[in-house]
């Protein structure tokens, strides 16, 4: 009896303990999970990290990349949740090339930074400060509470860009944004940028020669040099483009955005996992897609992504495409002997910290197929040694049944083009666009002025740009430098919202730069097949600097027809020699040395 007792105690005591381990294991905290692994070049802050390890951090990267216009280093700033300074202790966040900054809230107001994030004039030489080369760096995602630093900094959050320098989903309080350095001594100058998604107080425009703002609220906005557009802005000017030019100023303002789909972004759940939204599209939009809680939208897990990095070959990339993973390219540059094939429908082809994708044999550097709904985001492509006929390729001219979904159109968000410049480089034509359907937010395809392989005969090629689908839509088009017509339009009924461009600085003669029989290219040609095309907010820059007298007979050209409309017209002579003949066509004043701007509020 005894014997059966001492068992029934054993019993009780390993039950008991047993409760107590299932006790003792259901009331710890479970184990967060594990950070994906993105790369030595991500750099993840956590609101708990004392802020000044977190000055120190950003300071050396800053410090490393303020002047590294055309180097091989990328990196990434992330900030997980939180409230990052204070009023005692604000955080600087100075911003150089190649770097992004962002937010990993699935809402901008998530993530909160007492003190600034700011881009200012690089100095080039004394009394010589400019933002006309501050590229190839964005800022997303988070809130700025503006406060610290001292004297003229403090006056707000300093933004001074030009190309390929995006904000977004950017929430800015406690005081103004400006678009223009004017604490530095020298001329200033900024030559415009993208914001998008965003909500501000008063933005100063200052030098900011162009610039286009696109689904946001502002609280005002200080003054335009030549070409300024908003679409579906609240608190935008009213639209005041005229004939004459600064006065009134080149205002030219949409009250809605006809069709959009936002930049995914990288996000931290509630539990500490890593995903990535992907934004609906929105019709005949305005305002943030934000301000009124989360946007609508779809969340993917960030293990359906394959984590490229340039260590990768392209096989195990295109690997994981076929297999049906997305593919977020961390930062770095990758050498690609075969293009990046997407061919699925709804792939998210993501880059971080400015990823570089290089082709080296002539190859195209990225392909996609016939397939609608595809996002391609935050990605740099520059050409290679040998020539490549398409830099980047989106559907083919004969495309399947089911390829485009006017509810589901592709996207290229961010997508910014190189030929020479970091790298001697040739390409024909940067980006063919065959799907219809396609949304193009804030595309730069750039034949580099300055820089390493840069001349006539060495950076080469022929266009930036060529559109054959239908229904295609651009908002911020920049395209720069190209040697013959920069951007050709030939599907039906595209839109552009903003168009930026300077012909290039570099033809040796007219005889070398004209065809049959005419000075020069358009920079803008829609097909004279086009019955349907409509354009706002176009500028053209000529700035010749090495032959005696190169002129361009126009700057845009487009069939007379009554559904082919033009809004907004403007070509400047920034100096050298030469100009250009007319505005579109044969309409518009020229520009030379001794009228420098030109004005055509609309066309025909």
């Amino acid at each position: 009896m005894s014997h059966v007792k001492s068992l029934a105690v054993v019993l009780l005591m390993v039950l008991l303990l047993t409760l107590a381990l299932g006790s003792s294991a259901a009331a710890a905290p479970p184990t967060p999970p594990a950070t994906p692994d993105f790369g030595p070049n991500v750099i993840i802050f956590d609101p708990s990290m004392p802020t000044a390890d977190i000055q120190a951090a950003v300071d050396a990267i800053y410090a490393q990349q303020v002047d590294d216009e055309m180097g091989p280093n990328r990196y990434a700033l992330l900030f997980k949740p939180g409230v990052y300074g204070s009023a005692a202790t604000p955080l600087i966040v100075k911003v150089g090339y190649y770097t992004e900054v962002a937010g990993l809230g699935l809402l901008p107001t998530d993530v909160v930074i007492n003190g600034h994030v700011d881009v200012y004039n690089r100095c080039l030489a004394a009394n010589n400060c400019i933002a006309l080369v501050n590229f190839w760096r964005s800022l997303s995602n988070l809130t700025i509470n503006v406060m610290g630093l001292s004297d003229c900094r403090s006056s707000g959050n300093f933004w001074a860009v030009s190309q390929a320098s995006p904000m977004r989903r950017v929430n800015i309080t406690g005081g103004n944004l400006t678009l223009m350095d004017y604490c530095t001594a020298g001329p200033q100058y900024a030559s415009g940028g993208f914001i998008a998604d965003s909500q501000t107080g008063f933005i100063i425009n200052g030098s900011q020669q162009q610039f286009m703002v696109r689904d946001s609220a502002i609280g005002g906005w200080s003054n335009a040099v030549w070409n300024v557009v908003f679409s579906g802005v609240l608190g935008a000017p009213a639209n005041s483009f005229g004939p004459t030019p600064y006065d009134p100023p080149p205002y030219t303002t949409l009250e809605t955005s006809p069709i959009t789909r936002e930049k995914p972004f990288l996000y931290v759940d509630d539990q500490g996992k890593y995903n990535v939204f992907v934004p609906a599209p929105r019709t005949n939009s305005s305002g943030t897609t934000w301000g009124n809680g989360p946007a609508a939208g779809t969340s993917i897990p960030i293990d359906k992504f394959f984590l490229a990095k340039p260590t990768d070959s392209i096989n195990q990339i295109n690997a994981a495409l076929k297999r049906g993973a997305n593919v977020l390219f961390t930062p770095g540059v990758y050498q690609l002997d075969r293009p990046v094939a997407v061919g699925r429908r709804d792939a998210v082809v993501l880059g971080l910290g400015l990823p570089t994708l290089v082709p080296q044999r002539g190859n195209m550097a990225m392909q996609v197929g016939d397939v609608p709904g595809v996002k391609l985001a935050g990605l740099m492509i520059d050409a290679g040694p040998r020539n490549s006929a398409f830099l980047l390729q989106v559907g083919s001219r004969r495309q399947r049944n089911g390829a485009s979904n006017p509810g589901n159109p592709t996207l290229l968000a961010d997508i910014f083009f190189r030929i020479g410049g970091a790298t001697p480089g040739k390409a024909t034509t940067t980006l063919l666009v065959n799907s219809d359907y396609v949304l193009l937010d804030n595309i730069w395809a750039w034949r580099a002025d300055h820089g390493n392989g840069v001349g006539w005969t060495e950076n080469t090629a022929d266009t930036g740009v060529i559109v054959n689908g239908d229904h295609v839509t651009a908002y911020g088009l920049f395209v720069e430098h190209y040697q013959k017509t920069e951007t050709i339009w030939n599907g039906e009924y595209g839109r552009t919202i903003f168009f930026q461009n300077e012909m290039p600085y570099d033809p040796p003669s007219q005889a070398g730069w004209q065809h049959n029989g005419v000075n020069g290219y358009a920079v803008y040609k829609v097909a004279d097949s086009v019955k349907n095309h409509e354009v706002w907010g176009m500028g053209s820059y000529s700035y010749f600097n090495v032959g005696p007298d190169i002129r361009a007979e126009r700057a845009f050209e487009a069939p007379v027809t009554p559904n082919v409309k033009f809004h907004s017209l403007v070509t400047v002579f920034l100096n050298g020699n030469g100009g250009i003949d007319h505005v579109i066509n044969d309409t518009g004043a020229a520009v030379n040395s001794t009228n420098q701007v030109s004005n055509v509020v609309s066309y025909p």
